[in-house]
């Protein structure tokens, strides 16, 4: 790295042969390049010599900008603009502010420069600066500047946290030192030590604003690193407020001054190191400012921090688990830290948070610290491990905080959770009561997660902590999950989702067992991240547990099943046609019970309802409960209720009534309940079959109808089509409706016994919801022009289906699989692979070219993954028993998405982006 001491005469000599201004910047610029480019190569390779560890790093870097700053300074006071007599007021120095003040910058950090002049701006230093910004800007740095007088930072700063804030961390670069020492002993005299509880409140109040707008959680799946919980940003606002009140210019003089202990500032120099490390890769990666840590950049940082596979598990997941539990630790460390300002007197907790305390007393052996519980006495609290579980039951049942000192002494104590305590029955109650007995479990569960007493109390437990699921389907870490569902559950409990979720509020308000369905959602991924099934592991542990918590054996029992089959209902809803009777007979004999069908039910709306936001919808509300309404019919009056030929029966006499009711002659009631095969009644809702009854009146040999209608109960557009069958018709319509970037999440076709197609898609737009009533004529224009020929889906859909850069970087291997047990009629095709908008319409134009005829079609889609699953006959109407059969198909399948996919790669997506 070259140096000012060094470099200064040699650039100075290498300009003196130059007269020119324009001249003297340019030749200044590219020597400084040169030698910058060089300097930051060498920072760049020593990073990776130690890719976690960013310290030296990003002091480095920072020095590296002085050194470029400096040297324009020299060119421009010297060379440009040399002044031989200054007066007072033509001085100028030039100082660093914010972070780059602290002398810590990433690759790609902006240069914040303050030009300082002891008085009013002399036209001398606006021409320095002018020259020196020119330079700078050619050398391609991101200059943040401001040039201002000595009164006028104190009158901003005054007014302005954010400019009083990087105030706070100036540092002179060069030029002139007097002035720099001026600025700083009248901000400390007349600005900071006079107003530190407003600074310390305002700092305080920015974090919360910042936390909201990056979504509140520390454990959302693509952190911003500077600006989110538990973040670079974070552990900064603690350092500004230290120093702001006590000068501090270095985080471990926060140990002396009583506000860390040893190990608590260690915990914030390893935190920051990494945090550090992450964000210099991000911008080495990036070559720009990336401060979000996407999907497809964890990827790149996990490899270049060094991080590898291990145990079935990606080096991605491994190096997100331990961004979290920094992004955790950070989180302690600013409680602890607000405390003590707390005992400083320099803040206070909200008003009404203390008020709401006093209206209760605390047990014995506790008591009320400014506002938070903490211990009676510290050794009498630590002679009896119990006393930290009794602590949280004790927070939870006041509604009190816990005193950063009583967590400390949990934290330090952890070690007295044995295996003994694990299984004393008093620390089992306790558990149990913070689960059931005060109505907000996660509450308690959360704090006991981040400070460790969570996995030390169920050691089974501990691996999914700050775990990542690397997905686009899952929000959260598998333990925020599992406290989310929890929360879920709670909330269900409480009564607050009734009007959305009629069918478990009933069930929970019944005579459902708590502890059993509360253990079951709490655990039911806690065998995540292993190379078994996590059901089948997470089942196993749960026994385990529930054994150690001495749970009677049917209660255990019942835990274990739900556990190992907590997927089971979700997979059948979403991959499988209910309406077929031989799906719902397997599933009833699966459940065997109506109480195992009621807990399954809870245990599956609380773990979709806890994937994230959006994730639940009406669409799945509308699967779950009419798979729960025919399955409990079924478990109560017995299965021969799901005997196809009496539910064909019931869907004609359905439909009788209506087309009655709707003013249909008898004659047209009788032929058109004749023109239909038996496969078309048990698969459509009543509703639908009218709507196609409308259609098909007088349909010519021509002619294509199309009905579109919002249907808000299923969250859901309903798209139905008639027209004269022929081979590949599924195909073509699935490729209309991909055009115009519809997904489609159910499909049914028919053939009526006059040649006619009925079809019929449930569709959802880019956000999951039904298309709005003013998108439906371009939808349906789309569509026919599609489906008229006009437009060749396959060539038009190949610029679409390029994946998103942010999920590039996902795994998901295609599995195709045949199962010709799953329907009594047709053979189940399952393909589970990445989505794409042209995936159905590839896959069904594979089915039509081998003559394979679709029934039904389920769409099951997780973030970027999709599961399409088909009811087929060959063309005569039969299984596909072969298996030769069926192993040419599945190539065929398989080669379909691979061409589809290498064409999306190949092709340039269109403008103007989906509909």
């Amino acid at each position: 790295m070259f140096s000012p001491e060094s470099f200064l005469p040699a650039l100075t000599e290498a300009l003196s042969d130059i007269a020119e201004p324009r001249e003297i910047r340019a030749r200044t610029v590219a020597i400084l390049a040169q030698a910058r480019s060089a300097a930051m190569s060498d920072i760049a390779a020593g990073f990776m010599s130690h890719p976690r560890a960013a310290r030296e790093t990003v002091r480095a870097i920072a020095s590296l900008t002085d050194a470029t700053v400096a040297a324009v300074h020299h060119v421009a006071t010297t060379i440009l603009h040399p002044l031989l007599n200054p007066t007072d007021a033509e001085r100028l120095a030039v100082l660093a502010i914010g972070g780059y003040g602290r002398a810590e910058m990433a690759p790609q950090s902006d240069v914040d420069l303050l030009f300082l002049t002891p008085w009013k701006v002399s036209g001398w230093a606006e021409s320095v600066v002018e020259s020196m910004l020119y330079m700078l800007w050619d050398l391609k740095l991101k200059i943040g500047q401001s040039t201002r007088s000595i009164d006028d930072c104190l009158r901003l700063g005054a007014g302005d946290i954010t400019i009083r804030t990087s105030l706070l961390e100036h540092r002179l670069i060069c030029g002139h030192a007097a002035a720099a020492e001026t600025l700083r002993d009248r901000l400390w005299a007349e600005l900071f030590d006079k107003t530190v509880p407003q600074f310390i409140e305002a700092k305080l109040a920015e974090r919360a604003e910042r936390h909201r707008r990056q979504g509140g959680q520390r454990y959302v799946l693509e952190p911003n690193v500077k600006e989110g919980k538990g973040g670079l940003r974070d552990l900064q606002t603690l350092y500004w407020i230290a120093k702001y009140i006590h000068r501090v210019d270095r985080a471990v003089e926060l140990v002396d001054l009583g506000f860390f202990t040893r190990e608590e500032h260690l915990t914030f120099w390893q935190a920051e190191d990494f945090l550090w490390a992450v964000r210099c890769h991000l911008h080495l990666i990036a070559g720009r400012p990336q401060d979000q840590l996407t999907f497809d950049m964890q990827v790149e940082v996990a490899r270049r921090m060094g991080y590898r596979d291990l145990g079935g598990r990606r080096a991605v997941e491994i190096f997100m688990q331990d961004y979290f539990l920094h992004a955790t630790r950070v989180g302690e460390l600013t409680r602890v830290f607000l405390v003590a300002l707390e005992a400083r007197h320099l803040y206070r907790a909200p008003i009404m948070n203390i008020l709401f305390q006093r209206r209760r007393r605390v047990r014995a052996g506790f008591r009320m610290d400014r506002g938070r519980l903490t211990y009676g006495d510290e050794r009498q609290f630590l002679s009896d491990p119990l006393n930290i579980l009794r602590l949280f039951e004790e927070a939870l049942r006041t509604g009190i905080l816990i005193h950063p000192d009583a967590m400390r002494a949990v934290t330090a104590n952890l070690d007295s959770i044995d295996d003994r305590m694990r299984s004393d029955p008093e620390a089992v109650r306790i558990f149990l009561d913070l689960l059931l007995k005060h109505g907000n479990p996660e509450r308690s569960l959360r704090r006991m997660n981040e400070l460790g007493v969570l996995a030390a109390f169920i050691p089974e437990f501990a691996p999914v902590v700050a775990m990542m699921q690397f997905n686009v389907y899952h929000h959260y870490t598998v333990d925020e999950h599992l406290i989310q569902c929890v929360a879920a559950l709670a909330a269900i409990e409480r009564g607050e989702d009734a009007e959305d979720l009629p069918v478990v509020s009933k069930i929970m308000k019944g005579k459902v067992n708590r502890r059993v369905i509360y253990l079951a959602v709490l655990l039911h991924d806690i065998g995540k991240g292993r190379a078994e099934d996590h059901s089948i592991l997470g089942a196993r542990l749960a026994r385990r547990i529930c054994t150690r918590f001495g749970l009677p054996a049917d209660e255990i029992e019942t835990i274990e099943w739900l556990i190992r089959n907590h997927l089971l209902m979700s997979d059948v809803a979403q991959k499988r046609d209910i309406a077929d009777p031989r799906t719902l007979r397997d599933f009833a004999k699966a459940v065997k019970t109506t109480k195992r069908l009621d807990m399954l039910l809870v245990l599956t709306v609380c773990d979709i309802r806890g994937v994230g936001p959006g994730t639940w919808n009406n669409w799945k509300a509308m699967l779950l409960r009419k798979l729960h309404e025919e399955t409990k019919r079924a478990l109560e009056n017995g299965l021969e209720e799901l005997n196809r030929d009496k539910r064909i029966g019931e869907a004609k006499r359905s439909l009788r009534h209506l087309l009655t009711a709707k003013g249909w002659e008898p004659k047209a009631i009788k032929a058109e309940l004749g023109r239909h095969y038996d496969n078309y009644w048990p698969g459509l809702p009543t509703e639908t079959q009218y709507v196609f009854a409308e259609m098909l009146k007088d349909l010519g040999e021509d002619e294509i109808r199309t009905d579109l209608h919002p249907d808000t109960d299923r969250d859901a557009t309903r798209a139905a089509f008639v027209l004269a069958d022929h081979p590949g018709i599924f195909s073509r319509m699935a490729g209309a409706l991909a055009l115009v970037g519809a997904n489609i999440v159910d499909a049914r076709t028919y053939t009526t016994k006059d040649g006619f197609a009925t079809a019929v898609f449930w569709l959802q737009d880019a956000d999951g919801h039904p298309y709005a009533a003013d998108r439906l004529p371009r939808l349906r224009t789309m569509i026919q022009r599609t489906l008229g020929g006009e437009i060749v889906a396959r060539e038009a859909l190949a610029g679409r289906d390029k994946p998103k850069k942010r999920e590039a970087a996902f795994r998901f291997p295609t599995h195709v699989t045949f199962d010709n047990e799953a329907s009594d009629v047709y053979t189940v095709i399952e393909v589970d692979t990445r989505d794409r908008p042209g995936l159905l319409y590839d896959l069904t134009r594979t089915l039509a070219d081998n003559h394979i005829q679709i029934a039904s079609a389920v769409i099951a889609t997780f973030g970027a993954q999709v599961v399409d699953t088909f009811y087929v006959k060959d063309m005569f109407g039969l299984k596909l028993h072969q298996p030769g059969r069926r192993e040419s198909l599945e190539k065929k399948l398989r080669q379909a998405i691979k061409e589809g996919t290498e064409r999306a790669e190949r092709a340039e997506r269109p403008p103007g982006g989906t509909f």
